[in-house]
């Protein structure tokens, strides 16, 4: 029995997944920005509220951290302070540059002292460090985070997508972190435990990322060497969101790995009636995963941005299934199109 080699499907699968995981930053930062103007108003002197304006008007992330600073010593006790905080640590991740972030984060954490504010920016240093590539010192940072607030879901997410986006280049390094770090964030997402500092809409903008946080999990998990927890969390993904092509392609990559190695067993028994037997096994599982590879195939058919999944897909599934027929591709394309997503009316 000739058995196609394919171990390495899911490595080359995941090189190829662009990983999209929300960190709530964006979300947070346009909340904090009402919150000043608003805390501006009522509360403040006259003074204080061309003061806080002043902040609001600056052209930029420095120039409103200078303003900031003119605000904070001559208005060392404003109720707004913290507001301001908040909204200068949103406005400073918001730059580009991971080094000016860094720079102003330093800046910041000398204007700034208290505690709640100096929680303020850290996310956005942290953000800062995995932008430059500095890796030991984001995960360092973040577990001085959440020893303090172990259900900061921002700090999860950030985390969760910094290691998946290194396993992509091959560095497994902060996998196996990285994968609790995002079970955690799914954990407080499905039990629908918001940031204080985060609105009713965003929150639930963000929770529609679920699917993806899964597809994660199952990434970061394959990674780490434990490829049930891998299928396990990928299945979920696909439940979530049956027309992602990508579980599809993972899921299959899994259970080819299964087959290749039930093929070496296989290969290795002696002639007996538990080597029929396993001859059974091996083709269903064969099926399982051109069933699955055709998902991924169907899944993506029509949809540009998956062509190079689905060339891979179909690259893998036509061997498999011209082995399983009788070196036919008859009845392959009926199999595709069951699983492609219905075109709307």
């Amino acid at each position: 029995m000739r058995m196609k080699p394919f171990a390495s499907v899911p490595a080359r699968a995941v090189l190829a997944l662009i990983v999209v995981v929300s960190t709530l930053s964006l979300s947070v930062q346009a909340t904090v920005s009402s919150s000043l103007q608003e805390n501006g108003k009522p509360k403040l002197s006259p003074d204080e509220a061309k003061a806080v304006a002043a902040i609001n008007s600056a052209v930029d992330a420095p120039a409103k951290l200078t303003a900031a600073e003119a605000f904070v010593k001559k208005y060392p006790q404003s109720t707004a302070r913290l507001s301001v905080a908040n909204y200068i640590a949103a406005q400073i991740g918001l730059g580009s540059d991971a080094a000016q972030r860094l720079s102003l984060a330093e800046k910041f954490q000398k204007i700034f002292t208290e505690e709640k504010e100096l929680n303020a920016i850290g996310p956005v240093i942290l953000d800062a460090y995995i932008a430059a590539n500095r890796l030991d010192d984001a995960f360092d940072l973040a577990s001085k985070l959440l020893a303090k607030n172990p259900e900061d879901v921002r700090v999860l997410l950030q985390m969760m997508n910094a290691g998946a986006e290194a396993a992509k280049r091959q560095n497994s390094k902060y996998a196996a972190q990285s994968l609790q770090y995002g079970l955690k964030a799914i954990e407080l997402i499905e039990a629908d435990k918001k940031p204080v500092d985060l609105d009713d809409a965003s929150w639930a903008k963000q929770k529609t990322v679920l699917p993806r946080l899964y597809q994660q999990a199952g990434i970061l998990a394959l990674f780490s060497g434990n490829s049930a927890e891998a299928k396990t969390r990928l299945e979920k993904a696909a439940t979530l969101d049956p027309n992602d092509p990508m579980n599809q392609l993972l899921i299959a990559g899994l259970l080819d790995e299964e087959y290749q190695k039930m093929a070496q067993t296989y290969q290795q028994m002696p002639a007996s009636q538990q080597k029929g037997e396993m001859l059974k096994r091996i083709n269903e599982q064969l099926d399982k995963t051109i069933d699955a590879y055709a998902h991924a195939v169907g899944l993506s058919t029509g949809r540009p941005e998956y062509q190079q999944l689905q060339t891979q897909a179909l690259q893998n599934l036509t061997p498999y299934y011209k082995y399983r027929h009788n070196q036919s591709i008859e009845g392959l394309q009926p199999l595709i199109d069951k699983y492609k997503i219905p075109a709307k009316p």
